[in-house]
């Protein structure tokens, strides 16, 4: 998971070369970055004492001796002051001193994370703005006072905000993506966020690393699944809205449309508590956010630097920009898949609310269920697995959402008969009631097509509510996320409350609730907001537009853009071809995957091993399209995998056991997911999937009475429906008995005996080698050995010594005992004998007519778990 901002950078890139290091006492080391069209630029790095911590630092300067403004730049959450290093240098090749650093309890970094704690991170903050006041190259106001700015995403957009309220050095801001409210952000109308909070303490390396009052008020509210007001109010101290009246600095806020953990709402309230305090406020809207999308690093970057320009040296020629800017995607680039970004803008910031529209809504009263245990929880966004795919997929047209029967009332418009433009929040007034005293909700506006049946959840955002008292009834408005997003003539908007959703905590108890509409939805329109209205600056329109990477699952990397190789057609017959493949993870110290190549025939059943850690589900997560490796590329059919691309559909995977509906027959759950995608009913193929998988009459029985074999099996059936030409299965028989096992094995079989392909992951080697026909082994991310099971398995060190009669002990001791035999093991034909490096079967068979051993046969044979454990060198 990476909640950061990464490589927002200049339009001409600076040539990293280091020139020379030079060790200066108590300044760290220096480091001459070279330019083909800037000057040198310098690093310093240094870990300072710091309010009782040490913080790692660096501190970057070019050109002559002369003063200059200073920028402070804050890192995302979860990584380093290594994050920024490319901006730094962007920024001190145009002039600034740069002082990066990493926040407490990240890199090497000492003390507890604080989550911006004005006692600790902002605290740090002032001292860095001290230690800059006393350089020589720093411009300063006053004695003491340099004249400063800071700019970061996330985690380092809150420290901006903060630091600005809390020391009144600060001169100018450009938070990206960032919060307003973190209360507000992760309990939203007093609705746990529990997925994205979970990350937050994860990634921060463990409820033990944060304060003390942080990891309990965690720990108190994800065991109960409902925030209190201590968490509430120890949220809120370390959030730039207890300090916005104080903020008082010209302030460039970019915020992202792909964000279900920061949405467009907390930019929305920053902009409007600054600019009542006087202050120059400018909103920018970009493509991507924390669930993905494009981070438009270019472009970001360069309205940031003139932002500076203009108030850090007062450059009143620098062009900063609209006071509200958009970024809008029309549509997918046919030579790469790249979504293409087109800008739109105002000449004032419109608030979330310009332009409603009313959009009249039908549907009676209607009941749903909470279900016990708010499980199957509804799918929006997913956090940390690549929502951020699904959020640019939503802008393109194409709908991957679930909400499941009876769990939601629906409301729907007529079809609308002219285009619609929807840009901020809608709001809807409903009536509802429950039978427990507290009801939780999750809204949300779909995009209907004209068929009805494809319907798209702009950005992938919910609004969840917390209805107190709603047992006798209550009235509700409810603001739906703000978004930007055309509904085509023809389609209608629906608008659906649910009673779960992944992201959230709902209540545990299973309830009813009941939910009429109380009027109309009104709909933002914000009709002033065009080109037209405020011209962009012209480097909008010569900045590289980065593309949109279209995956189900992708995290926020802002990595570039690349070029969809065209189709190999020397490989259109080959399911899966991998070549060089390597992927490391953002602040990872080694790669997960590294030059791995392998080929994959028609008809064969491969099976992938590795020890934990191996690279293998990095592997197959890369070849579903739901991460982007670092180099090399995956080819199925001769297609280039990239997120989203047409030839996934030829793919089918079991990544781990699905949820069913238990009250649904196995026939029903498959026919509700195939209509989840959105395909023709008579492209699923569910009978031929069915039998296949072989439930039999169980196929007509609630999912309820299952066991775990036959709801592993419905599980693949859902993973075969529409026959995909390659099925991938990780871990298919985990918790099965030995009888289902041996069923599974035969369904994996009989599917590849079509002349389709299945590639299989799974720890249980005996269960591969009678299964699999071809073999993949892995260690540290490298290939060990690829090709078929009983070459793998023969060509090993061990030997099966047949004899005509059992050996004795002592005996298999004596064997053992020989040069060039490593072990002897007596079995019902014979000994299993393993040989050292020096040994060799002809001087072992000397040996063993020596000794009297009745020997009628000598060949090679090993377990694959012998052979497994020999390639890895012993340990899994």
């Amino acid at each position: 998971m990476d909640l950061r901002l990464r490589g927002l950078r200049r339009p001409r890139r600076i040539i990293a070369a280091v020139a020379a290091v030079v060790v200066l006492a108590g300044a760290g080391t220096w480091t001459a970055v070279a330019s083909d069209d800037a000057p040198p630029v310098h690093q310093a790095d240094q870990v300072m004492a710091v309010n009782g911590v040490r913080l790692d630092t660096s501190y970057f300067t070019s050109g002559d001796s002369g003063r200059r403004p200073a920028v402070l730049l804050g890192h995302g959450f979860g990584g380093t002051k290594d994050d920024v290093r490319e901006q730094a240098e962007d920024l001190a090749a145009d002039g600034y001193a740069v002082l990066t650093w990493s926040a407490r309890g990240f890199g090497r970094s000492t003390g507890k994370i604080g989550l911006n704690d004005p006692k600790g991170e902002v605290a740090d903050v002032s001292q860095l703005i001290d230690w800059l006041a006393k350089q020589p190259q720093v411009q300063l106001d006053k004695a003491g006072d340099p004249r400063v700015g800071l700019a970061g995403a996330s985690y380092g957009g809150a420290i901006s905000l903060l630091a600005a309220g809390h020391d009144t050095r600060v001169d100018a801001i450009a938070p990206a993506i960032t919060y307003w409210n973190l209360a507000d952000a992760l309990f939203p109308d007093g609705v746990f966020k529990k997925l994205w909070t979970g990350v937050f303490f994860n990634t921060g390396g463990g409820c033990a690393r944060f304060e003390p009052a942080l990891c309990a008020m965690y720990e108190r509210v994800a065991e109960s699944g409902t925030p209190d007001a201590a968490a509430r109010a120890l949220l809120e101290e370390r959030s730039p809205s207890a300090v916005g009246d104080r903020i008082k600095v010209p302030t460039l806020l970019l915020q992202g449309q792909t964000d279900s953990l920061f949405t467009l709402a907390q930019s929305d309230a920053a902009e409007k508590a600054i600019r009542a305090n006087g202050a120059p406020v400018d909103v920018d809207w970009i493509a991507g956010g924390h669930d993905g999308g494009d981070l438009e690093a270019g472009r970001v970057q360069a309205r940031v630097t003139s932002w500076f320009d203009r108030y850090l040296k007062d450059d009143k020629g620098a062009d900063t920009g609209p006071a509200f800017r958009i970024t809008r995607t029309g549509g997918v680039d046919s030579t790469d898949g790249a979504a293409l970004l087109r800008g739109a803008s105002d000449d004032t910031y419109p608030g979330l609310t310009a332009g409603d529209r009313s959009i009249a809504l039908t549907g009676r009263e209607q009941s749903f269920a909470n279900p016990p245990g708010a499980s199957p929880p509804a799918v929006s966004a997913l956090p940390g697995l690549g929502g951020g795919g699904l959020s640019q997929l939503s802008s393109l047209g194409v709908g991957v959402s679930l909400d499941f029967p009876g769990q939601f009332a629906a409301f729907t418009s007529a079809p609308l008969t002219t285009d619609l433009r929807v840009t901020g929040s809608p709001t809807a007034t409903l009536h509802v009631k429950s039978t427990s005293e507290d009801a939780v909700l999750f809204g949300k506006v779909y995009d209907v097509g004209p068929d009805g049946r494809q319907q798209v959840l702009p950005a992938q955002l919910v609004a969840p509510v917390r209805v107190e008292g709603a047992k006798a009834g209550k009235d509700v408005t409810l603001t739906l996320p703000a978004i930007d997003h055309e509904v085509d003539k023809g389609h209608r908007l629906r608008l659906v409350l649910a009673s779960t959703d992944l992201g959230y905590a709902s209540p545990a108890a299973p309830a009813t609730y009941t939910v009429s509409l109380e009027g109309d939805l009104k709909v933002p329109t914000a009709a002033a907001v065009s080109t037209a209205a405020a011209p962009l600056p012209s480097w909008v329109w010569w900045l590289p537009l980065a593309g949109a990477g279209l995956a189900l699952a992708l995290l926020v990397t802002g990595r570039r853009r690349t070029t969809t190789p065209a189709p190999d057609p020397e490989l259109a017959e080959v399911p899966l071809q991998i070549t060089d493949l390597s992927k490391k993870y953002a602040g990872g110290d080694r790669y997960s995957v590294r030059d791995l190549s392998f080929r994959v025939e028609k008809g064969q059943v491969l099976g992938l091993l590795g020890p934990n850690g191996a690279g293998k589900t990095t592997t197959l997560r890369m070849l579903m399209g739901l991460i982007r490796p670092d180099g090399g590329e995956i080819r199925v059919f001769g297609h280039a995998i990239r997120p989203g691309a047409p030839v996934l559909s030829r793919v089918g995977a079991f990544v781990e056991g699905a949820g069913f509906l238990p009250h649904l027959s196995g026939r029903q759950n498959l026919e509700l997911y195939w209509q989840a995608t959105g395909r023709p009913a008579e492209d699923a193929h569910l009978d031929e999937a069915l039998e296949i998988a072989g439930l039999g009459d169980a196929l007509a029985r609630a999912v309820r009475t299952y066991s775990q074999g036959m709801r592993q099996r419905l599980a693949i059936a859902q993973a075969m429906l529409g026959l995909p030409d390659l099925l991938i299965l990780d871990e298919p028989t985990n918790g099965l008995d030995p009888p289902q096992i041996r069923e599974m094995r035969e369904v994996m079989i009989r599917y590849a005996a079509a002349g389709r392909t299945v590639i299989v992951s799974s720890h249980l080697l005996a269960e591969v080698e009678q299964t699999c026909t071809h073999l993949v082994v892995m260690d540290r991310g490298r290939l060990v050995q690829a090709g078929p099971v009983g070459v793998i398995v023969g060509s090993g060190d061990t030997l099966l010594v047949g004899t005509a009669t059992p050996v004795e002990e002592p005996l298999a001791e004596k064997v053992a005992a020989l040069p060039g035999v490593a072990s002897a093991v007596p079995t019902d034909d014979g000994l299993l004998v393993r040989l050292d490096a020096d040994g060799s079967a002809q001087h072992l068979v000397a040996e063993l007519v020596r000794l009297d051993v009745p020997v009628q046969s000598v060949g090679p044979h090993r377990r694959l778990e012998d052979a497994f454990l020999t390639l890895i060198g012993g340990s899994a």
